[in-house]
């Protein structure tokens, strides 16, 4: 098996380890496999949806990083037709954002929260 070497902050380092143990993975490698694993299987299915869907998308993130999700938010007015943001614990903030819209607009609004580093959870639950 090829080997990939990544860097992780002290922060998910700590979290990998707990989910280690907790889950009984046997090792670092097993549970970052099992989390790649997830991870194309939910972009494989993002991935194929088609025509109008309704869906929810989940933002989790740092209250210092508000601007960065209501720049996302103004370019996919369009799609969403509710928009809670809660505090949750210290300074991260919950944004949750009801969706109805073209797939692909989904797909799009969801992977610009994915990729930007900022954000610490992002999940797409389509209906």
């Amino acid at each position: 098996m090829p080997i990939v070497s990544i860097s992780l902050n002290p922060e998910i380092l700590s979290e990998l380890d707990k989910l280690q143990k907790s889950m009984g993975f046997s090792g670092r490698s097993e549970a970052i496999r099992a989390g790649i694993r997830t991870f194309v299987s939910e972009e494989k299915q993002r991935s194929e949806l088609e025509g109008n869907i309704h869906a929810i998308l989940l933002v989790v993130h740092n209250d210092e990083f508000d601007h960065v999700v209501s720049g996302i938010k103004h370019n996919f007015e369009d799609l969403i037709t509710t928009h809670l943001h809660s505090k949750i614990e210290g300074e991260k903030c919950m944004e949750l954002f009801v969706i109805d819209g073209d797939a692909k607009r989904v797909s799009t609004i969801t992977k610009d929260f994915q990729v930007n580093k900022n954000m610490d959870t992002v999940k797409l639950v389509t209906l």
